[in-house]
């Protein structure tokens, strides 16, 4: 039995670092900032892996919180990754537009930590690499 996969993206070089990235019908680029030799036209590798966790975390939050019949407002969150000394760190830090009672920005924090993108992160996910 094969595995459907549930994400899938091309990705094809254009000039210097930038890489034109497509996921079905939807297309962005990717490049590295001006300092690490790229021309600082797109998002930079780091920047979207934060965005996808982002993306996730908002989202799973979301659901989460419609089914609770929980009004959450605008979500915010602001990321940061950092790498010092062989050290890598993700911060995340959260932000509602409703007022919430202690007992749900604690759920919210939990489920926040189990979001699915979260969690391959959390889990250093095997990849594997191989030639066409």
């Amino acid at each position: 039995m094969r595995v459907k996969p549930i994400a899938e993206i091309t990705m094809n070089s254009l000039s210097g670092h930038v890489q034109q990235v497509r996921a079905g019908p939807h297309e962005w680029r990717a490049d590295e900032p001006v300092a690490q030799g790229g021309d600082g036209s797109a998002p930079a590798p780091y920047e979207l892996l934060l965005s996808a966790l982002g993306a996730c975390t908002a989202i799973t939050l979301q659901m989460y919180a419609r089914r609770k019949q929980w009004e959450l407002g605008e979500i915010h969150l602001e990321m940061k990754f950092f790498m010092h000394e062989g050290e890598e760190r993700i911060e995340r830090v959260l932000r509602f537009g409703a007022a919430l009672d202690d007992g749900q920005r604690a759920r919210l924090l939990e489920i926040a930590g189990k979001t699915p993108v979260t969690r391959t992160v959390h889990a250093g996910t095997p990849i594997e690499t191989r030639l066409a």
